[in-house]
């Protein structure tokens, strides 16, 4: 089968309609709806990312979508988004998170002893991207950023960046993504000090080369602001998709006062790490979709397990099995339609439901199942304990 019939198949938004993931909507062009299914796969998502931000040391905050435009952190992204006017004032609809993260850290007085200071933020932007680029998840204008901004001394700056990096990799490694690497280096429109910047594109090197990292040098393509290493995932067709990111950045701190009171009590300026892992989570899902083809990994599926029950006389003991199972947090649902037993297999074959459990005379006087996996028809029987502890497994 060609890649390109291949890739057709995977298309997120055919299975995000299929599956009941998401929709578009004219009422909010570039501004996905989740549904129900689409909201467990998002939820999945965020859980995982914050229990690992919070095993990394890292704070979670959050902070308004709206602020006063004066606040004179848009200049660079001002063609691309939204203003309102509240009480006669300019507002802006952020389309980025780190001036949040800088008010958050500049609310209070501190002292080099609290650094680093991590804070994460799963933040919503908005920006506006021209209709006719708009794709499913994949190019949207609305969409949740899952950022996070260290604030550090100088000479912590290669250890922070060393972690993120190992973080980033056990994140893809989860989802089974392999991935490239490039180090975007200073602009020509660059702000600040070219020793800086050489200071910084070192740091950032050395890391890289501790790291045995194969990557590749982009010359000139870092940010106005600092260097950067990006992430390019290869999904199950080969495909590159830009996530990742980590980038140094000196200028923010000192434009927007950001200081430390060092060992000398003298104040300073730390230097601001950028960081995004699925870079947004919107798209991070569209490329999920296609990676898996919709057949999600058992933490990942909205349904776990379909219960397939053969008559009326097994619905009872179909939900007395659910019940057990969701005890255990399982996603179970029970089809009870008075359908024969092939068509309710076929259709949970077709919804990608990773198991499916028939229950007839048989199973409930044992006290079992007969179940089957997506794709590869009939595992066996099980007991309810036994399904629990394969389930336990897999997850």
């Amino acid at each position: 089968m060609s890649n390109h019939v291949e890739a057709e198949k995977r298309n997120h938004r055919k299975l995000g309609q299929e599956l009941e993931l998401f929709a578009s909507m004219e009422e909010a062009p570039g501004m996905p709806f989740f549904l129900p299914n689409g909201m467990i796969l998002r939820n999945e998502l965020e859980n995982y990312w914050k229990q690992q931000h919070q095993k990394a040391g890292y704070q979670e905050i959050k902070t308004p979508i709206m602020m006063k435009q004066e606040s004179g952190h848009w200049d660079h992204y001002h063609e691309n988004m939204y203003f309102s006017n509240v009480d006669e004032q300019n507002y802006a609809i952020k389309p980025m998170n780190c001036p949040g993260a800088i008010l958050v850290f500049n609310h209070k007085r501190r002292s080099y002893r609290e650094l680093p200071v991590r804070y994460a933020e799963l933040g919503l932007v908005h920006r506006h991207e021209l209709s006719g680029s708009l794709n499913g998840l994949l190019r949207v204008r609305s969409f949740t950023q899952d950022d996070a901004h260290i604030f550090a001394q100088m000479h912590q700056v290669k250890e922070e960046i060393s972690s993120v990096l190992s973080m980033i990799d056990q994140f893809y490694a989860h989802f089974g993504f392999k991935y490239k690497v490039e180090l975007s280096t200073r602009p020509e429109n660059f702000m600040g000090a070219v020793e800086i910047w050489d200071k910084a594109e070192a740091a950032l090197q050395s890391v890289l080369d501790e790291k045995s990292l194969d990557y590749q040098v982009n010359e000139g393509d870092g940010a106005f602001y600092g260097p950067k290493i990006d992430f390019h995932l290869l999904d199950s067709l080969g495909r590159s998709w830009q996530c990742g990111t980590v980038q140094l950045d000196f200028q923010m701190p000192e434009k927007f006062g950001c200081t430390y009171i060092g060992e000398d009590n003298q104040p300073h300026h730390p230097v601001m790490i950028h960081r995004a892992i699925y870079g947004a989570v919107e798209r991070f899902m569209a490329i999920l979709i296609e990676h898996y083809a919709g057949e999600f990994p058992l933490w990942l599926a909205p349904v776990q397990l379909k219960l397939l029950p053969i008559a009326d006389a097994h619905v009872a003991y179909a939900y007395e099995v659910k019940e057990k199972l969701l005890a255990y947090g399982y996603r179970v649902e029970v089809d009870e339609r008075r359908e024969k037993v092939g068509l309710k297999i076929r259709e949970a074959e077709m919804q990608k439901v990773p198991y499916m459990a028939v229950i007839g005379d048989q199973e409930m006087v044992k006290g079992s199942v007969a179940l089957r996996k997506h794709k590869e028809g009939n595992v066996g029987i099980a007991s309810i304990d036994e399904l629990i502890k394969r389930f336990a497994e897999e997850v």
